[in-house]
């Protein structure tokens, strides 16, 4: 049967600023894909990974272009016909969204995964000097349980320490953004097991996993930036002990899962994250996450508004209403 795809972009203001080592955020453009076969529609939403040079505007393209010379097409079509990225991602989860409609069934059931339960997501702390970080730590630290903080390879340490005097309760990883090549890898980490941080994401350059060799760290190394689908595992497996996926990196919620299956075959623990995004985005997210040792669905929780359907964060938990 013959598919139809519309797209539109919409922009969300985000909750202040979103503030990383690459810079900040004070809005988001997202991506939301419609599929219909002419009794039923699905959709699914992205975030353009920008510092890939993915923009919402190429990939309403990248969609557009594909459905123009594919009017019929499933899941497994697109993993041919379309690179990894946020424009698949939109297409690929839109699909399953229709097949679940089609099926009259939750998307769990439809793509075997675990019955959802409620989980504790982490919540983000922007990167700031050790005060504005102390400080937004405190603010949190009686509604999340699980923090995570954003560095910059300059004062790691002395933030993570304002964030855990903020927040002496809260569980703590940190996403180093590919920012601690020039570090002693070992030191660093040693030094942040003993603030109790439990996971650290992508220390290094995508591309440079291999200053990893032999380092002795006392906190899991997670691979964020370097791991984009399940083709890269055998390849990131030596050097890290866990992956943060993200379906707008794998291309979809079809991708994501192979990942999750190539991961745990090597050894590695999950983690699921997100971009920011609405709770449209996060929904097939969250169906993985449930078997995730580590969730960060916060993306919702960051913008100014989330949309009316949208999860429930109570108590550092994420659940659907």
């Amino acid at each position: 049967m013959a598919l139809t795809v519309t797209t539109q972009i919409e922009r969300w203001p985000v909750d202040g600023s979103f503030i990383i080592s690459r810079g900040a955020k004070t809005y988001v453009d997202i991506v939301v894909c419609t599929v219909s076969d002419g009794f039923h529609e699905g959709q699914g939403e992205s975030t353009p990974i920008y510092y890939e040079g993915e923009t919402a505007e190429s990939c309403v393209g990248t969609i557009a272009g594909f459905a123009n010379q594919a009017t019929e097409f499933d899941r497994q079509m697109l993993l041919q016909a379309l690179p990894r990225g946020a424009a698949r991602n939109a297409l690929d989860c839109a699909l399953w969204d229709l097949q679940a409609r089609k099926l009259d069934k939750p998307l769990w059931q439809v793509a075997k995964l675990p019955k959802p339960q409620p989980l504790i997501s982490a919540y983000t702390i922007s990167l700031g000097e050790p005060s504005k970080m102390e400080a937004d730590a405190r603010a949190a630290g009686d509604r999340h349980s699980l923090l995570k903080l954003k560095l910059s390879g300059d004062n790691d340490h002395e933030r993570v320490v304002a964030v855990h005097r903020g927040a002496p309760n809260a569980r703590l990883i940190v996403d180093a953004n590919e920012s601690w090549n020039d570090l002693d890898i070992a030191r660093e980490a040693a030094r942040l097991a003993g603030l109790g941080v439990e996971l650290i994401e992508q220390p290094v350059s995508a591309g440079r996993d291999e200053l990893l060799a032999g380092v002795q760290s006392p906190v899991p190394l997670c691979a964020d930036e370097s791991c984009h689908t399940a083709a890269d595992i055998k390849r990131i497996a030596p050097y890290y002990d866990a992956v943060n996926i993200k379906l707008d990196k794998t291309g979809g919620l079809t991708a994501a899962i192979a990942l999750a299956n190539a991961a745990e075959a090597e050894g590695l623990k999950l983690m699921v994250g997100c971009m920011l995004s609405t709770s449209l985005g996060i929904r097939p997210a969250f169906a993985l996450a449930q078997r995730a040792r580590w969730v960060d669905l916060d993306g919702p929780l960051l913008l100014a508004k989330d949309r009316s359907d949208g999860f429930v964060f109570s108590g550092g938990m994420i659940g659907p209403k």
